[in-house]
């Protein structure tokens, strides 16, 4: 499996050469909407992105964890977190990719 890691600098140098504007102008454009996504989770808003999937701030409650090395038993504290849920065209797009095709082949 592939460690490749995509970057604000190569999202926005693919901004760049898709839409045409210049190299500031898409930096700019990107920071703009992943701020405005960020936003809108802290708010507690699902963003739904047609196509690619949702992202929703889930409340986790108070729990009772334990300590695996111990054993010994420990509040896990209420928290949000961040959950992705890929869309159908999404999870077909990935199985179907190199690896996926690796897979199938065996």
């Amino acid at each position: 499996m592939s460690s490749r890691t995509i970057t604000r600098a190569q999202l926005s140098e693919a901004v760049y050469q898709e839409v045409g504007l210049s190299r500031n102008e898409s930096a700019d454009l990107l920071e703009m909407v992943l701020g405005e996504m960020s936003q809108a989770l802290v708010r507690g808003e699902t963003v739904k992105i047609s196509s690619f999937g949702s992202f929703s701030v889930r409340e986790k409650g108070q729990r009772i964890g334990r300590n695996p090395k111990t054993g010994e038993e420990v509040p896990i504290l209420p928290r949000r977190v961040l959950v992705f849920r890929p869309s159908q065209l999404l999870k077909a797009r990935v199985n179907e990719g190199p690896v996926g095709r690796q897979l199938e082949n065996g």
